[in-house]
Formats: structure tokens, sequence, C-alpha cells
């Protein structure tokens, strides 16, 4: 079941870029794809700060 949900979001970018109407479209495709991991980056390295700044308190 997994692998079928996975087949029916996979998203060709390429033949997006090669299919836009204009340079507009491109960057926001390009921007599109790429925004998902630069904020799970951000979560990442928010959380990474937390637990290296955390006070314990023993």
């Amino acid at each position: 079941m997994t692998k079928a949900i996975f087949l029916l979001q996979k998203i060709n970018i390429e033949e997006k870029i090669k299919n836009a109407p204009n340079n507009g479209y491109q960057i926001g495709v390009t921007i599109g794809y790429l925004l998902p991991f630069a904020v799970l980056v951000g979560i990442a390295y928010y959380m990474y700060y937390r637990a290296k700044n955390r006070k314990d308190f023993d």
C-alpha cells in the first residue's frame, strides 16, 4: 500500500520545468521543491540548538 501511495505522489520536476510557460513558473517549482527540505533542516537545527543549550537540574 505504501508503495502505491509513493508512486502516486512522485513528482517529476524535470518534466514540469521543461513544460513551464515562463521563468517565473520554473522558479516557483524550484522553490516549492526545496522549501520543505529547508523547513525540515531549520526545525532540526532548532531542536539541536535547544538540546545543546538545555540546563539539566539533577
